[in-house]
């Protein structure tokens, strides 16, 4: 049981080292995010929709 309770304390007493960004960063953080996925997701369809046209055009 102590083994367990150490595992507890010694991460309780790690999170208190955590630099936890504030509610603003956290913000700016999650639209970057979702900013880059969106672009990535465009990129990725842009290039779908050309080589599916040109696998079409070589498929018949």
């Amino acid at each position: 049981m102590s083994r367990i309770r150490r595992f507890f304390v010694e991460a309780w007493q790690e999170l208190k080292k955590v630099n936890w960004p504030t509610p603003e960063q956290a913000r700016n953080l999650t639209v970057l995010v979702l900013a880059i996925s969106f672009v990535v997701g465009a990129y990725i369809t842009f290039f779908d929709i050309i080589f599916g046209a040109i696998a079409a055009r070589f498929n018949g």
